[in-house]
């Protein structure tokens, strides 16, 4: 592969509730479901990036659009931790979000939440850069407004990458020229409008002729389920490819599946019919092991909710959402640093109230107090992840703080997509330019990073050495001075000698 594979279009959050039914609601004839665990994961185009990434060797990267909320974040979690490179572009409205009800392996309901989508922004110039240099495109279009997006249909038009457009019946009509489309059969019905009457497979390949024709595509597959996929070309006579084995089971992502697997193969330059037979195995193979819960690595722990207290207080997902919503909504400057923050000091206020300064709002991403002891030993952080962090919020340079679990800011960085990034010390290089880890990540959105000076002498790791140092060597001399000069009396026998002027000080 030259290059990434990209995936562009819609993320949505699912979630799988699972719990037992024992009894019907009193007041209607419905089950009543105890909840017993829940399972988060990307649904939509983050499925399908999800699946694409747990490929060997693959570098995936997803184009898609995150909400300023909670869900966002808990996406951008979720997302890097399955090894995905996020471009996200930000996203007017909340996150879409899935909820399947589920008692023993069973969906008994699915709930939709998210309202009506929202409108993503413009593309920044580093994720056209990446369409640009893709080695095959997958564009997941879920019906929400990314695949709509004119700078992105563009940049998609004009790519030399193959492109596989999964489309969706809300959705736009394919760019002109992709290599593969990959419809189901109730989508190709809809998107064709192919009249009923015909055979299943003569309905299917007047669909997929007459998509192919409108859309200039070099071919559309049509997935037929449980037995496999239906390919046509240019020519009259469409390729059957079955299903190599018969499988039962959950068959949600079984789609994403097939479209991933097809992209792939074209990035290692398989042709298209090689393509469609090595993605109808997958597929098949993935609803025979079990569906999503066997193919994506176990999900990235919650991220640490809100810490309890007064009211006011400026920590969590929904307080920095709040803060960082406002500013953009104004037309202004998102400031964001980071850091452990352990025995908060002088540098740290200095370097805080310079970051404050060059924006219209502070948002401290803080690392808890797993993500510390990780980075710096089990003896660390001396102070909980619940006073650092409000101790940062009481601070007026300060407008909210946000916890990560992480061992580096990178998935809350991609949600919040801050305009600026400050780290405050020495991190400049020979030729004085800024050599910041997160310095890539912010050129996704457009971001910058930056240096600002800091108080020389003061560091945490010194203070509390000096202090045990302190500590010890107060010990010391306890340990040599005795017992009774330490309380102030003369031992037994001792000749007591008075002073000239005791009694009057």
């Amino acid at each position: 592969m030259r290059g990434p594979v990209v995936v562009v279009g819609d993320t949505l959050l699912d979630r799988d509730v699972e719990g037992v039914v024992n009894r019907l609601c009193p007041d209607s004839p419905v089950p009543v479901l105890d909840e017993t665990t829940y399972t988060d994961r990307p649904g939509g185009a983050g499925l399908a990036a999800s699946l694409a990434a747990a490929a060997p060797d693959a570098e995936v990267v997803l184009v898609t659009a995150l909400a300023d909320d909670a869900g966002g974040a808990r996406l951008s979690s979720l997302l890097t931790a399955a090894g995905v490179q996020v471009y996200a572009l930000g996203l007017a409205g909340g996150t879409p979000e899935k909820v399947r009800l589920r008692a023993r392996g069973r969906v008994l309901l699915r709930h939709d939440r998210g309202g009506a989508p929202g409108e993503p922004r413009p593309p920044s110039d580093a994720v056209l850069r990446v369409i640009a240099n893709a080695s095959a495109v997958l564009v997941s279009d879920y019906g929400r407004g990314v695949a709509r997006q004119p700078a992105l249909r563009a940049a998609l038009a004009a790519t030399r990458a193959p492109v596989v457009w999964d489309p969706h019946p809300r959705g736009p009509a394919a760019v002109p020229g992709v290599h593969l489309a990959t419809p189901n059969e109730s989508e190709v019905r809809e998107l064709a409008k192919v009249q009923p009457g015909a055979t299943r497979l003569a309905m299917a390949s007047r669909g997929a002729q007459g998509l192919r024709r409108r859309w200039r595509a070099g071919a559309v597959a049509v997935t037929l389920g449980g037995d496999g996929a239906l390919l046509c070309h240019a020519g009259s006579t469409p390729l059957v490819v079955p299903a190599p084995m018969t499988a039962e089971g959950d068959t949600c992502g079984a789609g994403d599946r097939f479209a991933a697997t097809a992209t792939l193969a074209l990035a290692r330059g398989a042709l298209v019919s090689e393509a469609v037979q090595e993605a109808v195995a997958e597929a098949s193979a993935y609803v025979a092991d079990g569906g999503v819960a066997s193919v994506l690595p176990p999900p990235a722990r919650v991220l640490p909710p809100a810490v309890s207290g007064v009211a006011g207080e400026r920590i969590g997902v929904a307080a920095a959402s709040a803060v960082v919503s406002e500013v953009r909504a104004a037309g202004g400057t998102v400031v964001a640093t980071g850091g452990c923050f352990d025995l908060l000091h002088a540098g740290h206020v200095a370097t805080l109230q310079a970051a404050r300064q060059l924006g219209d709002c502070l948002v401290v991403c803080l690392n808890s107090d797993a993500s510390v002891a990780a980075l710096k030993g089990p003896e660390r952080p001396v102070m909980s992840q619940s006073d650092r962090s409000r101790l940062l919020a009481a601070l007026s340079c300060v407008d909210a703080v946000m916890i990560f679990d992480e061992s580096t800011p990178h998935a809350t960085l991609t949600w919040l997509r801050p305009d600026i990034w400050v780290k405050g010390g020495d991190y400049a290089t020979g030729g004085g330019e800024p050599a910041l880890p997160e310095a890539e990540l912010l050129r996704r959105w457009g971001g910058h990073t930056v240096v600002v000076p800091y108080l020389d002498g003061r560091s945490t790791t010194e203070m509390i050495a000096a202090a045990r140092e302190r500590s010890a060597g107060a010990s010391r001399l306890s340990d040599t001075v005795p017992a009774a000069d330490r309380l102030g009396c003369a031992p037994p026998g001792a000749t007591a000698v008075s002073h000239p002027a005791e009694g009057t000080r």
